[in-house]
């Protein structure tokens, strides 16, 4: 059926067709009252955050930049896209029709209260204008409309997991239900008006708001009856805008504004450096919920309760009291209840905090939260915040004491004397170079494990060896060297980690070097990202701190900082360090340690090693930056917590079970010392001793280095024996 164009009808629509003129003016007063409800709410929001705090970074530096990226990410919505490509596709619906309806609704409301009526010229909102506008917003909204409805699916039929939570609660109902009935609402409004307008052939372009139509008319209404029902699925479609927009300040929907404003401000080394504890004997860190600085308290706010944070815990998936989304809408409920006259509570204690002292002895700093996070939310910081009250009060394990007393009568984790921190080098047979006494290339930095523990030494000495073989000018400090300060810094230990930090600096600025390398990721990631932040001037009156050294350390990057495996990389590539890829036969897998990898996005140049090995590398699912925490950092190497199944030993049995190569993987390729000290552990407490050997990286190399050097002196051998006699 065709319904030809009136004649002398213009190609447009009526706005407010059938309301008439104090409809109108209605109207406009509940837009002009909601806008002012709107305002006020946000006004409120963001004046609550400068009663938080001032945060330990600069967060509006380059600014037009940092809206740049921002808007860049919200747009593609790449970050919604990780772990979940449906969410992600959802998601990409969502915000796209959204933001499509909203400049469309904008642009109607310019053309009607600024271009015509304010300034008096003819109306833009016709002809080929109109026809275009109308096919757009028909198109976008009904993408709006599918996200919508695969969003409920997930929530509602699918159950998703994640999306369900101790925080959830009527705002997410809302949230998801008032979008999908403004948007299903909106075309059954568009499909009544071009049904009680007599079906304009123009209006064909609206092809959804068409078939709403169609469906109508087939369903018995006609004409007559869609012009008087039209006021009233209008004024609902209105009324329930103006609810929406009204409430966004003052539920789930203010993450549209927050979210983004949490882009905005986001630290591109969030997690990978910590804030530093200001020079200020009137300092608290977690006593009261304003003690969070105001970007914390907007971390608050932008959390969606999507729950990806969670998905990748390990610590939640081990069984841990642990999880990182209800850690950081805890403290917003808590922020809101004192807000609206709540009672106090200390926020982080056992028996009536706000947080739990176990919770947070569970994290393990892995950075997975922050990875998964779409929103930029820097979990670590609210959480080391955490820890640092808890350090204050004493609220730590026996076990965790007991290392920070070792660091600060000792200098290591272990309590073992500093004069024994080199023995691991007696077996070696060579020496290797004193750097406090002599100039060298590479500063290379041990570390407590590789220095004090058995099954770490075993990995230092294979370094060295590779070092030696490669002929690289390297040297150590002997004695000199102390514990770098990470994890105890991560645990909440702020003033020992500054102690051990000013010491170590103190004892690289005595010698000459170019490159410092590490054996541990962790120190890897603290002397790149952290020491170069601390501004030891500012701790030189403190007796405490019993170094001497001025201003910052490397600020300008003059110093370069390594893991053992990218130098490795280079005098492999140099061909001081001779392998074809031929030398091993191992099938084995890698796992990525968390400060090499999600910290510091060193992926690719440890597998490229291992190859070179000639070894069978197979994948684990969980690799790169979705890869799973050995339950070693942020102190669980030194804790004893009460878990399921130990990170470790799910991570072996991924290994074995869920690689292509299965139960033929035989070795297990760690590239850090505390991954060794766990997966050595798990490998034991889990039953996987005759299934896998755990290997360091550095062994697997030296041991195809020699495999090498064997293979070519008994090709010289044979080279020899074939040769003919002289006569």
């Amino acid at each position: 059926m065709t319904y030809p164009l009136q004649a002398g009808t213009e190609v447009t629509r009526e706005t407010f067709w059938l309301i008439g003129p104090v409809g109108e003016l209605i109207f406009y007063y509940l837009a002009v009252l909601t806008i002012v409800v709107f305002l006020w709410g946000v006004y409120r929001r963001f004046a609550r955050y400068s009663r938080g705090s001032a945060d330990a970074f600069d967060r509006l530096n380059d600014l037009p930049g940092r809206v740049a990226r921002a808007a860049k990410i919200v747009a593609s919505n790449e970050k919604q896209f990780n772990r979940d490509f449906v969410g992600g596709v959802m998601h990409a619906f969502i915000l796209w029709g959204f933001l499509t309806l909203l400049i469309g609704t904008t642009i109607l409301a310019v053309d009607m209260d600024l271009w015509t009526k304010g300034l008096g010229q003819a109306s833009f909102f016709v002809g080929d204008f109109y026809l275009s506008y109308s096919l757009v917003m028909d198109a976008m909204g009904l993408l709006f409309v599918v996200g919508l409805g695969v969003a409920l699916y997930r929530r509602y039929v699918v159950n998703v997991d994640r999306l369900w939570g101790k925080h959830t609660s009527w705002e997410d109902d809302f949230l998801v239900w008032t979008l999908f009935l403004l948007g299903v609402g909106g075309y059954a409004v568009e499909g009544i008006r071009i049904l009680g307008t007599g079906f304009p052939s123009f209006e064909t372009v609206s092809f959804v708001g068409w078939f709403v139509a169609d469906v109508f008319a087939i369903a018995g209404v006609d004409e007559a009856t869609a012009r008087a029902v039209y006021p009233l699925a209008w004024w609902s479609h209105a009324l329930l805008a103006f609810v929406f927009i009204a409430a966004i300040p003052y539920a789930k929907p203010f993450h549209m504004i927050s979210s983004f404003a949490n882009v905005v401000t986001h630290d591109e080394r969030a997690g990978k450096r910590l804030p530093g504890i200001p020079v200020d004997l009137e300092h608290t860190n977690a006593e009261d919920i304003d003690d969070f600085s105001w970007k914390e308290l907007l971390d608050q706010d932008a959390c969606t309760k999507c729950g990806r944070c969670s998905s990748v815990c390990p610590a939640k998936a081990s069984g841990r009291h642990l999880d990182p989304r209800d850690v950081i809408l805890d403290l917003k409920s808590y922020r809101e209840s004192l807000d609206a006259g709540g009672e106090e509570r200390p926020i982080v204690a056992d028996g009536g905090g706000v947080i739990d002292t176990v919770t947070m002895e569970s994290c393990m700093a892995c950075m997975a939260c922050m990875d998964a996070c779409p929103v930029d939310i820097e979990h670590l910081n609210s959480f080391t915040r955490l820890n640092r009250q808890m350090t204050d009060e004493g609220a730590i394990r026996p076990s965790m004491q007991d290392v920070f007393q070792n660091v600060m009568q000792k200098g290591n984790t272990f309590g073992d004397p500093a004069r024994k921190r080199a023995d691991w080098t007696e077996e070696l047979d060579f020496e290797i170079a004193d750097a406090r006494e002599e100039p060298v290339e590479y500063l290379w930095y041990v570390g407590d494990y590789p220095s004090f523990d058995d099954r770490n030494k075993r990995v230092a000495r294979s370094l060295a060896t590779l070092f030696e073989h490669a002929d690289a000018s390297v040297g150590i400090l002997y004695d000199d060297e102390v514990y770098d300060g990470n994890d105890v810094r991560r645990v909440g230990e702020e003033f020992l980690f500054l102690e051990q930090a000013g010491t170590l600096v103190e004892s690289f600025e005595a010698c000459e070097f170019e490159t410092l390398v590490c054996t541990d990721p962790h120190s890897y990631n603290t002397f790149k990202n952290e020491y170069p932040d601390v501004d030891f001037e500012e701790f030189a009156d403190d007796p405490m701190m019993d170094f001497d050294v001025d201003g910052r350390w490397n600020a300008d990057g003059e110093i370069e900082v390594y893991h053992y495996t990218q130098v490795v990389a280079e005098l492999v590539a140099e061909g001081r360090l001779p392998l074809d890829g031929t030398e091993l036969d191992y099938t084995v897998t890698y796992h990525d340690p968390c400060h090499l990898g999600r910290f510091n996005d060193v992926y690719e140049t440890p597998r490229n090693l291992v190859r070179a090995t000639g070894c069978d590398l197979h994948e684990m699912p969980r690799n790169r930056a979705n890869s799973f925490c050995c339950g070693g950092g942020g102190g669980g190497l030194w804790m004893d917590l009460e878990e399921d199944s130990k990170p470790s030993e799910e991570r072996l049995r991924e290994a074995l079970s869920d690689t292509d190569a299965g139960a033929a993987v035989e070795k297990f390729v760690v590239a850090c010392p505390m991954c060794m000290t766990m997966y050595e552990d798990g490998r034991k407490t889990g039953g996987f001793e005759d299934e896998i050997e755990i290997v360091g990286l550095s062994e697997l190399l030296a041991e195809a280095v020699s495999t090498h050097d064997g293979a070519t002196a008994a090709g010289r051998e044979a080279d020899r024996s074939a040769a003919p006699a002289d006569d």
